[in-house]
């Protein structure tokens, strides 16, 4: 009997990184081969076929990379050959690509994200076990029609859910709001629930010129006006609380709506959606009432991508405020 085939892209992170003995810093060292070989007995399960992408720690991996990513998994996906696809990332931006990914590719089949938080050189190095986690989740038929999936610590969580909670914890990446889908255990994926909404969005381009401002008591419209006067084509909010600005801010916001930059607004709160509950100067139902659009639970950093990629499919503002707070209400 032949054994499934599972593509592995490798694009770097501390899963590639060893200590530097000069300079005693995690560094990218190892190559595809190293790290799949720290996988006890991987080969008599799947059949692994690797893609070396790149090995980039990855807060230098930006929106444009992000889509290159897409693409290869896009390519390797479709295949009939293949049975799931797997993406080793670093844990810092781990979650955008996860969520960007989730929005553009539409295939039944399962594709995961991992990454590690220790480095190959650190005692309880967790690349080996995360990757064989993820591997397995790939293989599974349970794993289909799930959309994008971030597998480490045996915990599987929705790319449109998770989020890295933690700078060390190795069980940092975590869906607050939610809880994880499911469990990677004895080398077998279970799954607790299942994805009720989930949101395509067909387009080959980002827009990078995307703001994310993180509010706090006090603040003026100066921040909204460098970022409309520097050439930025939409800008995300992580509000106060339920949704609420300081007053003075909305001089910015409304002068960005009415030049025909879309503001999203989010949370800075960890869990919750954003409403408009209160009436008061800068308040959530001022905001939507100025056409502020509302990013219900997601995270400024997420909210961020969406926007990125809806703005790389249309400039209508109409169809802008349809396609993001689709299946968010």
């Amino acid at each position: 009997m032949s054994l499934k085939k599972v593509v592995v892209v490798f694009t770097g992170g501390t899963i590639a990184m060893k200590l530097d003995p000069i300079s005693h810093t995690a560094i990218p060292a190892l190559n595809a081969d190293e790290i799949i070989s720290s996988v006890t007995n991987i080969n008599s399960y799947v059949d692994l076929e690797v893609v070396n992408f790149s090995n980039l720690p990855s807060p230098h991996i930006d929106p444009d990379i992000m889509m290159k990513i897409a693409n290869v998994v896009k390519e390797n996906v479709v295949r009939e050959d293949v049975t799931g696809v797997v993406v080793t990332h670093g844990t810092d931006t781990l979650e955008e690509t996860a969520y960007l990914l989730d929005l553009l590719i539409d295939n039944e089949k399962p594709i995961v994200v991992v990454g590690a938080m220790r480095n190959h050189s650190e005692l309880g190095y967790d690349g080996a076990s995360n990757l064989s986690a993820a591997i397995c989740t790939a293989m599974s038929d349970k794993a289909k029609n799930k959309g994008v999936l971030v597998v480490m610590n045996n915990e599987v969580n929705a790319a449109s859910q998770v989020t890295k909670t933690n700078t060390l914890s190795l069980d940092t990446f975590k869906s607050p709001e939610f809880g994880p889908l499911g469990i990677v255990d004895n080398d077998e994926v279970i799954f607790y629930r299942d994805i009720i909404k989930r949101q395509l969005i067909v387009t080959d381009r980002i827009e990078n010129k995307v703001a994310l401002i993180k509010t706090a008591p006090g603040m003026e419209s100066d921040i909204l006006a460098f970022y409309m006067d520097s050439g930025y084509k939409g800008i995300v909010i992580e509000a106060l609380g339920r949704g609420n600005v300081p007053p003075k801010m909305m001089t910015g916001i409304e002068r960005a709506i009415k030049i025909n930059i879309p503001v999203v607004m989010v949370s800075r709160c960890n869990t919750g959606r954003v409403l408009d509950t209160y009436g008061y100067k800068g308040g959530g139902r001022e905001l939507r009432n100025a056409g502020v659009i509302f990013g219900g639970n997601l995270p400024g950093q997420k909210a961020r991508i969406k926007l990125m990629l809806i703005l790389g499919k249309t400039n209508d503002m109409h169809e802008i405020k349809e396609l993001f707070e689709s299946n968010l209400y």
